[in-house]
């Protein structure tokens, strides 16, 4: 039998669909919600991320500001930039389209940011708030397979979930998320100093594979009815795949999500859903 495909553009659309009502009714009001991106220099992938969000954004009835700076620019001018966007009433979300030009520092750029418009989650003040289980706007990726995993109705209390990777955009907050109070499982971070990982990822009941392999899990290596979450985007020759080999692990998995069509649409739905709260926040300061 194979497993259960878990769509994240089915669940993308009911998050968009419960975002463009927020935002309509929030205009009712007489409030709009902003987005503002801010990219440097001319990265194809981040291009068309960008152009993503703000296809979703303005569908979903949100004003959008896109400001493209060139790769040459400094430090202090892209922070201006972002204070200055902090102080607009019309921003309620601001995004820093990573990874920045090497010469400048994204951790930086990104603390600059206004917590209260980080609709990517990624300001240390926000993730201190999910680390202490509080707080509204978390990583916009853990949030949404979050999403995906209750839509599904997946059972996570007291099942062994092995994150493979421990960015700060996917595999530590993911672990916070799978970890905390009410969703209550048993947590594992492997990384790439782990010792028997073949072992770890054989035992995982959820396993997220966010590590940027095209392809590295293979279905010999799964548990069997595992739910495998796949947050790799690997671009090769015969086009997009995950950090999973989908063909051998749908005939082992008990569910999966697929690469093109799960986490990453999931990633912009989630974006929308955080900008839609960020501006809720405000309009009730």
């Amino acid at each position: 039998m194979t497993a259960r495909i878990l769509s994240g553009k089915q669940v993308a659309a009911i998050v968009r669909d419960e975002v463009a009502k927020r935002v309509a009714a929030l205009a009712g009001g007489g409030k709009s919600v902003g987005l503002a991106t801010v990219m440097a220099g001319e990265d194809p992938a981040s291009q068309i991320y960008v152009r993503s969000k703000h296809r979703a954004a303005e569908k979903a009835g949100m004003l959008c500001f896109d400001h493209q700076l060139p790769a040459d620019v400094g430090q202090g001018q892209i922070e201006g930039l972002v204070r200055t966007l902090n102080r607009d009433p019309q921003v309620d979300g601001i995004i820093v389209q990573l990874p920045l030009p090497p010469e400048l520092d994204g951790n930086r750029a990104v603390a600059s940011i206004d917590p209260a418009k980080d609709v990517d989650g990624l300001h240390p003040y926000n993730l201190g708030l999910l680390a202490l289980e509080r707080g509204r706007l978390h990583p916009a990726t853990p949030s949404g397979i979050m999403r995906m995993l209750h839509h599904y109705e997946i059972e996570t209390s007291g099942r062994l979930a092995v994150i493979l990777g421990r960015s700060l955009l996917v595999g530590k907050p993911m672990a916070l998320l799978l970890g905390a109070k009410g969703v209550d499982a048993t947590v594992v971070q492997a990384h790439s100093r782990s010792r028997d990982l073949d072992d770890l990822i054989g035992k995982a009941d959820i396993l997220v594979a966010a590590i940027g392999k095209a392809q590295y899990v293979h279905g010999s290596q799964l548990k069997k009815g595992a739910v495998v979450i796949d947050v790799g985007i690997n671009r090769t020759e015969s086009g997009l795949v995950g950090d999973v080999d989908f063909d051998s692990a749908v005939e082992v998995a008990g569910a999966i999500t697929p690469v093109p069509g799960g986490v990453g649409v999931m990633t912009v739905a989630s974006l929308l859903a955080n900008t839609v709260t960020a501006a809720e926040l405000a309009s009730v300061d």
